[in-house]
């Protein structure tokens, strides 16, 4: 029921945001406009999808800019390569799942801390992608690189199709599906959740390899859009998801949450960022309205559950 009520005030808000813009900016109204903020929502949801199952499970996976990063890289090398795009694609979803479960298998059965696991892996990926790259940007590529986030289906781009899809694929993962409620138990009460037969150190290994794979499907979702791959790809993204997860009703400390939210989360931050641009407003305000967003829903929840304990899966 909180999960709704969070869901029903971020459709409020998004249509008096849009509305006000359409009123006053004609531009806005643009089906560009619409394509453009839908198309930039999609890879950013998707990694949200993976984000908000980490964290109902009762963890936090802060790689996701690192991760997304390394797969653009090496998939953009071995475009260039020559490398047909079909199989360009399932090594984006193989390097993404493999970081993943890596982060999994640390987290899950050596018991460290995702904080401090994912922080290390953050580190180490970017700086392994400052020395390998040396700053240069992988181009030129292929014609074909383009064409996943290029094709147009029914009017839209094809990413926001398949954001759409994954969104579907997950909400029915976490709410109709045994490992779903696995999910949430995990994050709810982990010692129940044992008590009740339920492999928390399984569970746990799977939402970030999970997590993983959604990472190399939102990269080829969003650098197929482009003619070249930079190495700063995915710079501050793990920021602009978590802010997304929780502000669209994921409770950061676990146990409750839902990927319809999260997508709102996503298409509230979307919309807001193009706002500032077609009001003028500096774009360095964008990180301070996200910061607000995520300590004002943060605060809500503490205050709504009493939860006052450090969050499981964070000491």
């Amino acid at each position: 029921m909180r999960e709704r009520g969070r869901e029903l005030t971020i459709v409020a808000a998004l249509a008096m945001l849009s509305g006000y813009l359409s009123l006053t900016q004609a531009n806005f109204r643009d089906a560009f406009t619409i394509s453009t903020i839908l198309t930039n929502a999609a890879y950013v949801a998707v990694v949200g999808i993976g984000m908000t199952i980490v964290i109902v499970a009762g963890q936090i996976d802060i790689s996701v800019g690192s991760m997304l990063a390394v797969c653009a890289l090496i998939t953009g090398t071995l475009a260039r390569a020559g490398v047909p795009m079909p199989l360009v694609v399932l090594a984006s979803l193989l390097l993404g799942l493999g970081m993943g479960a890596l982060n999994g298998a640390l987290v899950a059965y050596l018991r460290v801390p995702s904080i401090i696991v994912t922080l290390a892996t953050l580190t180490v990926l970017r700086g392994a992608i400052v020395w390998w790259t040396k700053g240069y940007w992988v181009m030129p590529l292929p014609p074909g690189w383009k064409v996943l986030g290029t094709t147009h289906l029914l009017g839209l781009p094809l990413p926001v199709w398949i954001g759409w899809a994954a969104v579907l694929a997950a909400s029915i993962l976490l709410a109709h599906t045994v490992f779903g409620r696995e999910i949430y138990a995990a994050g709810s009460h982990p010692q129940a959740a044992q008590l009740n037969g339920i492999d928390t150190a399984r569970v746990t290994f799977w939402v970030f390899a999970l997590n993983g794979l959604l990472v190399g499907l939102a990269t080829m979702l969003h650098v197929t859009r482009f003619s070249m791959v930079q190495t700063q790809e995915g710079l501050g993204l793990e920021f602009l998801v978590i802010t997304a997860v929780v502000v669209g009703g994921t409770n950061i400390f676990g146990g409750s949450g839902t990927v319809m939210g999260t997508y709102l989360g996503v298409l509230l931050l979307t919309v807001t960022s193009s706002a500032l641009t077609f009001l003028g407003i500096s774009a360095t305000w964008d990180q301070a309205i996200r910061g607000a967003f995520i300590l004002v829903a943060v605060t809500a929840d503490i205050v709504r559950t009493g939860q006052w304990r450090q969050p499981v899966g964070w000491a």
